[in-house]
């Protein structure tokens, strides 16, 4: 029953740090107002109509968020080939031909950092795929920087091949 204890405390501990580190993590809002109703009263103004420029700003912000993010979706695998064309070595150039789909590389709080690569390698851990994908991995974290990043490469049917920091 000891163990038990401990591992129920461990878990509520690390939900709590979680909770934390996300509470504390990126912009809370405030326009810079040190907390004083900056993100109510900027919602207010988006609801009531406020000023016109900043309710039209906000708007526009929305919609722009939106449509940007099924274009950076779609392009992230090409933006990565680009990057690798024009900067990577010959032979991460060849491995890098076998990607087929990039997520998560546009979404990044250096917290919790993860990305996933999509190949058309087959095989698993001991297929055809793996070296090639040590050196996905390594161009990728050439291609992105993260302070606790990681990028996950899969082949054709979704098994992971291998993974690496970035």
């Amino acid at each position: 029953m000891g163990m038990k204890t401990k591992v129920a405390l461990g878990a509520v501990v690390g939900i709590v740090v979680i909770g934390v580190v996300s509470a504390n993590s990126g912009d809370n809002g405030d326009g810079g107002n040190g907390g004083k109703g900056g993100g109510t009263s900027a919602a207010a103004d988006k609801n009531a109509g406020g000023s016109g420029d900043k309710a039209g700003k906000a708007d526009d912000a929305g919609k722009s968020d939106s449509g940007d993010k099924g274009a950076s979706k779609a392009s992230q695998a090409e933006q990565f080939k680009a990057f690798v064309a024009k900067n990577g070595t010959p032979k991460e150039k060849a491995a890098v031909a076998h990607v087929l789909k990039v997520q998560g590389a546009d979404q990044q709080n250096d917290i919790l950092d993860s990305a996933d690569v999509y190949t058309d390698f087959t095989g698993g851990l001991m297929g055809e795929g793996s070296g090639p994908s040590k050196l996905i991995a390594s161009a990728f974290a050439d291609w992105k920087d993260s302070k606790n990043g990681l990028v996950t490469v899969y082949d054709a049917d979704g098994e992971i091949i291998t993974n690496g920091n970035f």
